[in-house]
């Protein structure tokens, strides 16, 4: 599986379960212990906000705090909605991945970047479906491309604080599993 498409079918499952999320749920707590369901999203709904600035190349100090706080305003999925779209488009714009982004680690090949992008999509994904109570799977083929790149960088974003140590799981749990094992949650 190209990474791109792995990106467009986490994007669409993410955007499945936020069109799920019931009216009473938005304060309900996920796995990912520092975030509610609406936490959940209005994190993933900021960084998918910044996307297409970084992409055409904008420095960070360009974009600012424009999406520091709340980006859901009185309607999540509505805000969710526009942002996917705007980082879909900007990840299969001509010449996209060739240049690199400006993050605050630096300057991140945007290859790099979109990995990071798709590994947020599927386990916040799972964090979000545990969050409302429905079916958590990840696409397999995702699973299996973004398993290997969990592990290989898991340590140092453990060091840095942004995933929990890893859980042990056997070693024939399947990829899903292994996955959000890797990133500290219980499968």
């Amino acid at each position: 599986m190209r990474l791109l498409d792995g990106f467009d079918l986490a994007l669409d499952a993410f955007s499945e379960r936020v069109h799920r999320v019931g009216g009473d749920q938005w304060d309900t707590q996920t796995p990912c212990a520092a975030w509610s369901v609406r936490g959940l999203v209005n994190h993933l709904t900021s960084e998918h906000l910044w996307a297409p600035w970084l992409l055409r190349g904008a420095a960070l100090d360009e974009v600012g705090d424009r999406f520091d706080g709340d980006v859901l305003g009185d309607d999540p999925v509505a805000a969710w909605d526009g942002a996917a779209a705007g980082s879909r488009a900007a990840f299969h714009a001509s010449g996209a991945l060739d240049t690199p982004v400006q993050t605050s680690g630096g300057p991140t090949q945007a290859e790099e970047y979109l990995s990071q992008m798709t590994l947020d999509l599927a386990v916040h994904g799972w964090d979000l479906a545990r969050g409302i109570e429905v079916d958590d799977r990840i696409d397999p083929g995702v699973a299996d491309l973004l398993l290997g790149y969990a592990e290989e960088k898991s340590a140092a974003w453990q060091s840095l604080g942004i995933f929990a140590p890893p859980v042990a799981v056997p070693d024939s749990a399947s990829p899903q599993d292994r996955l959000v094992a890797a990133l500290g949650r219980r499968p």
